[in-house]
């Protein structure tokens, strides 16, 4: 049986958190305080310790490091009901194996608690577990959620046919990977992958690039050269940004998609081809072909198989794998012992829209490990983008500047911190009121965690008759 030790200077925590962790199955000891706490730990051996923070000295922070002294392998995990930034540093750095604040989740303090007594070090996540859907098959995409679930579907029914593909999809949400996927499950697997990226040929260059020219074709074709299309003969041609193409290369690409046959510039003859075409695009093509933007017969000839691809926001339940899988890349690629995510920097990325879907993600990861200088990766070393997806309204009774003028007003009347924390109540209490007085869904209007809200519902005196 393993055996933890609760340490809080507040009786009625002890005793919760000694119930919940005793029917767990453990063996629980509690001490008021971190005196106390060190006479026990002097004594006994035990398997993790679990104590607040903000108590009589000496505090949890004191605690940490004295323990560490006596028993530098024992796992802590810290609690406090007064979130600090450099509290959460300081904790990380002198050791502890995890960092949450009050009011915390039963669920989250038995997960916390699970692991770190099962894997008391930092350890870094083992292939299958957490890059479930990451297989070799599957080309990298990472992602067991429901709706990538039926991307794989799709992939593995289109594969073996030559039918063309489009793969429409916010930025950043891993439309090539996709492509990438479809091609290597295909029978064209053992020829070429050739990406073009179409907005970055401009229209005068796009037939020399795409279709290829003949010495002499024009001033500086020193030589004949194969086009992309060529390179990809019997392989896969992917078209990304394909809704950027001006109207007379959606001619000139109809043609060869219908004759599948080239013909370079300054040529006379053509060139048959077999290969298949997968495009991508940002874009609503359906939209643009209703716009008068896009070719409509070329856009059936694209989408013989639609694929969306879902951003981010909307499978939330593949960021913890994500974070995992870029996590062991970037501690490999800067060589650094960082295998873990706080709970509560985890907490702040499910909170997060990312406007820059799955690439965004890496880049938040990416420079986290690059900055953090502890084994965990804390909420200070997450970077996240201010970037807002659409114009916020004007409101009513003025234009945007005239109430940005009010609310200074205010301010330099009363003070930044009463005019913020009014206005944090209002929003809060109006969010209770659209959402029925659920505390679930009020918290999904605010796009912030139950956790939180329930604390600033208490801090505000907000009728606790909601739920």
């Amino acid at each position: 049986m393993k055996r933890i030790l609760v340490v809080d200077d507040e009786l009625s925590m002890r005793e919760f958190l000694k119930i919940l962790l005793e029917e767990e199955g453990y063996a629980v000891s509690c001490a008021d305080g971190g005196t106390a706490a060190l006479e026990l730990l002097a004594r006994e051996d035990y398997d993790l310790l679990i104590s607040d923070i903000r108590m009589p000295p000496p505090n949890g922070l004191e605690l940490l490091v004295r323990a560490k002294e006596i028993k530098p392998e024992l796992p802590v995990v810290l609690v406090t009901a007064f979130a600090s930034p450099d509290d959460a540093v300081s904790a990380m750095k002198s050791g502890a194996y995890d960092y949450i604040t009050k009011p915390f989740k039963v669920d989250e303090i038995k997960d916390i608690v699970g692991t770190a007594l099962s894997s008391p070090q930092p350890l870094p996540a083992k292939p299958g577990e957490s890059e479930v859907a990451a297989t070799n098959e599957f080309e990298g995409i990472i992602g067991g959620s429901p709706e990538m679930r039926k991307i794989y579907d799709i992939i593995s029914r289109v594969a073996p046919t030559r039918a063309n593909v489009l793969i429409q999809g916010e930025s950043g949400t891993g439309k090539e990977l996709v492509a990438r996927a479809i091609h290597r499950l295909s029978p064209a697997s053992g020829h070429e992958f050739v990406p073009i990226v179409c907005s970055a040929i401009p229209e005068s260059l796009f037939e020399s690039e795409v279709f290829g020219h003949t010495k002499g074709a024009f001033t500086g074709a020193a030589s004949s050269r194969a086009g992309l299309f060529e390179q990809a003969n019997q392989g896969t041609a992917f078209l990304d940004e394909i809704g950027e193409l001006t109207p007379i290369i959606q001619t000139k690409l109809l043609r060869v998609l219908q004759e599948r046959e080239i013909k370079r510039v300054g040529a006379t003859e053509s060139t048959r081809i077999q290969i298949r075409v997968i495009s991508a695009t940002n874009k609503d093509l359906e939209e643009e072909v209703m716009a008068g933007r896009f070719r409509e017969d070329l856009f059936y000839r694209l989408a013989v198989v639609p694929i969306r691809v879902p951003p981010l926001r909307e499978r939330k339940g593949d960021v913890p794998l994500l974070v995992d899988h870029f996590l062991a890349k970037y501690a490999r690629l800067f060589n650094k012992d960082i295998h873990r995510i706080s709970s509560y920097a985890m907490e702040v990325l499910l909170d997060y829209d990312f406007p820059g879907n799955v690439r965004e993600l890496e880049n938040i990861i990416e420079r986290g490990v690059a900055m953090e200088n502890s084994q965990i990766i804390l909420p200070e070393s997450l970077t996240l983008s201010g970037h807002r997806r659409s114009r916020e309204p004007e409101p009513a009774g003025g234009t945007v500047d005239d109430k940005r003028q009010e609310i200074a007003e205010e301010v330099f009347s009363r003070g930044l911190e009463p005019t913020l924390a009014d206005l944090e109540r209002e929003m809060i209490v109006n969010a209770l009121e659209k959402a029925g007085n659920s505390k679930t869904r009020a918290a999904e209007l605010l796009r912030t965690s139950f956790r939180s809200l329930r604390y600033k519902i208490k801090k505000y005196g907000i009728d606790n008759g909601r739920s």
